[in-house]
């Protein structure tokens, strides 16, 4: 008997890693039984100007800090945009329900064929609520109350108790991030 060892995606930009991503990325594990989840940093977002903060190496250095503790819990930069892309060789792909709703975009693609074909292209979709979004046509993972409205921009803002604890420690404003 051979051991497979199923892995899912969590692409994002992480800025900064929250709470509520760890939240997400440990149901997403138990739910869909992953032995690894790896956080996508895209190099150049889709649809996102250069957030402010630390670059995005910078970024990419605070995140897997976080992550030390989590043997099952990694990060990886690359240079897709488009989930599609980013899922491809995964077993399951894990966002919130704003991205879901992004994903399903025409606006995103050349065409709605293009739409159409990249949503063949995904593996299970795992689903996190989010405040004022739908979770329709996908698994939603049961999260609690309280992750449903953390935001990485609250958390930029100031709120650090939003913000992964290594993150909260050492997140700066003073740098702009760039490709």
């Amino acid at each position: 008997m051979t051991d497979v060892s199923r892995r899912g995606v969590f692409p994002g930009s992480f800025n900064p890693l929250t709470v509520a991503h760890l939240e997400i990325a440990h149901i997403a594990r138990e739910t869909h039984t992953l032995h690894e989840v790896v956080l996508v940093v895209s190099s150049v977002a889709l649809d996102k100007p250069s957030p402010p903060g630390p670059s995005l190496g910078e970024r990419i250095e605070l995140i897997r800090a976080d992550l030390a503790g989590y043997d099952w819990l990694r990060i990886e930069q690359s240079n897709k945009q488009l989930i599609a892309d980013l899922a491809e060789g995964f077993d399951v792909v894990i966002m919130g329900a704003d991205k879901w709703e992004q994903l399903r975009d025409p606006r995103y693609y050349e065409s709605e064929d293009a739409m159409y074909d990249a949503l063949r292209r995904l593996p299970v979709v795992a689903v996190a609520p989010r405040d004022g979004f739908a979770v329709n046509g996908a698994d939603t993972l049961d999260t609690s109350p309280a992750s449903r409205s953390v935001s990485s921009t609250d958390a930029r803002a100031g709120d650090r108790t939003l913000m992964a604890p290594h993150a909260a420690k050492h997140w700066t404003h003073t740098n702009e991030s760039g490709p």
